[in-house]
């Protein structure tokens, strides 16, 4: 249950008793841009996801064990299997006690070793699963709730610790909307995801029969599972709508939120989280609604519900560590049902994942003495330097804003700054126990340490040095209460980042990817916060009306893009990423030009530098992708399909038509009063 704001002795131990895989994984190849996989028979300005990404779309299906594939999953692939020799090393030798090696290695150990595993059968819950068969009153789901929450079981609801919004230094106390195990409120109601449903049914049943119930008990338990689920998500906000900031910001006192909920003791629930003192006095509820309606439903349910509803997170939380029956079946609802994926990944590339997930900085930091080169972090500085210049310089000249905001704009962009690779200061998991003997027993501890580290924080100052993802993360992120960028090691690689490569190809994609997450302080969320990450309106009347306008632009452009049949893509809950998508193409391409200029401009594999800038930036985003994971994320996923982002912030910059000779006529041709123009 980690939540993310926005949004890692003396004496050794003999490692046995493990299963290994007999052979290693095959080395995948680097994922470099390459003009191989253009489709030269598609004309740029028919389709230029196709013509730029067509040869490679053609000849990379989506394999078995994945929802989709693209040159994201690529890089992951590859990152993955240099994750696999650190963690084969560290299991098959010993270590001293404590180290990262150790923990490193027993935890992917006890992930290898599935007849131990099966053996458990429910033992490592069996704890959990009494508490909850327990419970008599309100007080004891209190107690329970607030134990299976310390251990990263959801339900109900969430509560949290992170930066107050509105006074960003300082940690504060959350409580959101929770509790529900499909993709958003909308599977519980809409037509279009009646077979989800009765799937979702199906899959409880399943795990009640496999933890021991009768079929007839199962089906019934199933059943009050959803119906718990679904009384939840009626007060429920859509995804869309939790991307308000503003909406979701309201601060009460804590015994006002309990009032709320009389039927539900908070004050025992948070006594027993640790959750004490004049910090937690205050609470910042997301969606007040939300706990009204779940002050209905704890007086008006019997605590047999409560009991069956629990009882399946328990099982959901801990399915996919258990014995092989839980395992897949876990996969074949959540995998199979809702993404499409037909296989579960090799078991190795599954144990690597939840390392890197529960102990990452552990696993990074071993990562990144091994594989992250210290020129990435120069040449890295250097780019940022000529976009951070390009967008300052934007600033200051654009028509569209007043002297006022403008001011105001420029005093939040001086004080942005970037973190590169890895933590300066690794996260401290001495206090982790980490052991051969249990896969479960090691996920919850990590569960735990990370949630009571988390609680710790609340009321005292925010580390704007911690990072939200791990090193050998493919992405990277802007965190608007810190205004700051954020790039793991994990992504400064081909085809992202390619020193073997031109200038134009590293600014089309990396040097985009910079430009996007600056943009994303600047965007239809990032713009409510000021310079010192604080939620507040700093926009005069005018300008924020013109903002609007523009981003509307942006909103119908992508609500016109049919990614299914009779479904498109929703422009208000992708529009902070589309206008980041365009705000890192014009910065970046900018920086480009800046960069080559006075210098001889030659042709490469017979495309010119602006030419290979938009082919550079089209190619990270070719992927292929199965209906039922499309589906599924375009209700739930604020970024637009891949092959909508290779194309859509293009067809607004008129240095892309220049470039390939596009023109009025063309498919990809819009009128220009049509375009988006923002930053």
């Amino acid at each position: 249950m980690k939540h993310t704001s926005r949004s890692l002795a003396l004496v050794a131990v003999l490692c046995t008793a493990v299963s290994l895989p007999a052979a290693e994984a095959a080395k995948p190849a680097a994922p470099r841009f390459s003009v191989g996989y253009m489709d030269p028979g598609v004309s740029p300005g028919a389709d230029f996801a196709a013509y730029a990404c067509g040869t490679w779309l053609k000849n990379n299906p989506v394999p078995a064990d994945k929802s989709r594939w693209g040159a994201f999953n690529e890089l992951i692939e590859y990152n993955e299997t240099a994750l696999k020799g650190i963690v084969d090393t560290a299991s098959a030798h010993s270590h001293e006690p404590g180290s990262l090696e150790q923990k490193v290695g027993d935890f992917y150990a006890s992930a290898m070793d599935t007849a131990a595993i099966d053996a458990a059968g429910l033992k490592p819950i069996e704890t959990d699963l009494e508490q909850i068969a327990a419970i008599r009153s309100p007080a004891d789901l209190a107690h329970a709730l607030a134990a299976l929450h310390n251990e990263g079981v959801g339900g109900c609801f969430l509560v949290y610790v992170g930066a107050d919004q509105k006074k960003s230094d300082i940690n504060a106390l959350y409580a959101r909307q929770g509790g529900l195990s499909l993709p958003s409120r909308d599977y519980y109601f809409t037509e279009q995801f009646e077979q989800q449903r009765a799937a979702f049914i199906e899959h409880v049943a399943k795990m009640f029969t496999l933890a021991g119930d009768t079929p007839d008990a199962a089906a019934a338990g199933a059943q009050t599972v959803f119906a718990v689920e679904k009384s939840l998500a009626e007060n429920s906000k859509t995804p869309t709508e939790l991307r308000d900031r503003l909406a979701n910001y309201n601060k009460m006192p804590t015994a006002e939120l309990a009032a709320k909920v009389p039927a539900f003791p908070l004050a025992t629930y948070l006594a027993e989280r640790g959750i004490a003192g004049p910090a937690a006095a205050e609470i910042i509820v997301g969606q007040p609604k939300f706990y009204e309606g779940l002050q209905a439903q704890f007086a008006a349910r019997p605590m047999s519900d409560w009991k069956t509803y629990l009882r399946y997170k328990v099982l959901r939380a801990a399915g996919s560590y258990l014995a092989a029956p839980f395992e897949q079946e876990v996969f074949h609802f959540y995998g199979t049902v809702l993404q499409g994926t037909p296989a579960m990944e090799p078991r190795w590339q599954r144990a690597v994942k939840v390392v890197d997930g529960e102990i990452g900085e552990a696993l990074g930091q071993l990562y990144v003495a091994q594989y992250y080169p210290p020129e990435a972090k120069a040449r890295m500085d250097e780019m940022i330097k000529n976009i951070v210049t390009v967008m300052r310089e934007r600033l200051q000249k654009l028509d569209w804003m007043t002297e006022e905001t403008r001011q105001k704009a420029l005093a939040k962009f001086d004080r942005f700054y970037a973190k590169i690779g890895h933590p300066e200061k690794w996260r401290d998991y001495s206090t982790v126990a980490i052991k051969r003997d249990s896969y479960y027993a090691n996920v919850r501890a990590a569960e735990e340490f990370e949630t009571k580290r988390d609680l710790a924080k609340l009321g005292q100052p925010v580390d704007k040095s911690e990072w939200g993802m791990t090193p050998p993360t493919v992405n990277a992120y802007f965190d608007p209460t810190a205004n700051n960028i954020n790039f793991p090691a994990g992504i400064l690689q081909p085809p992202f980042f390619d020193f073997s490569l031109d200038d134009a190809v590293n600014y089309g994609a990396i040097g985009v990817v910079i430009g996007h997450e600056i943009t994303h302080g600047f965007d239809d969320q990032g713009r409510h916060y000021d310079g010192d990450g604080n939620l507040v309106e700093w926009w005069t009347e005018k300008d924020a009306a013109e903002f609007k306008a523009r981003a509307q632009k942006v909103v119908d452009q992508y609500n016109g893009y049919e990614a299914l049949p009779g479904r498109h893509v929703n422009g208000m809950l992708t529009l902070g990423e589309n206008i980041a998508d365009l705000g890192g193409i014009t910065v970046a391409y900018e920086a480009l030009e800046r960069s080559l200029a006075g210098k001889e401009r030659k042709l490469i594999d017979g495309f010119t530098p602006e030419q290979r800038f938009f082919l550079a930036y089209a190619q990270l985003w070719r992927t292929n992708i199965r209906d039922s994971e499309l589906n599924r994320r375009l209700m739930i996923d604020p970024h637009s399909p891949g092959n909508f982002r290779a194309i859509g912030p293009l067809v607004n910059f008129q240095p892309f038509y220049d470039a390939f000779g596009i023109k009025e006529g063309d498919k990809m041709w819009v009128k220009p009063e049509l375009r988006a123009r923002i930053w």
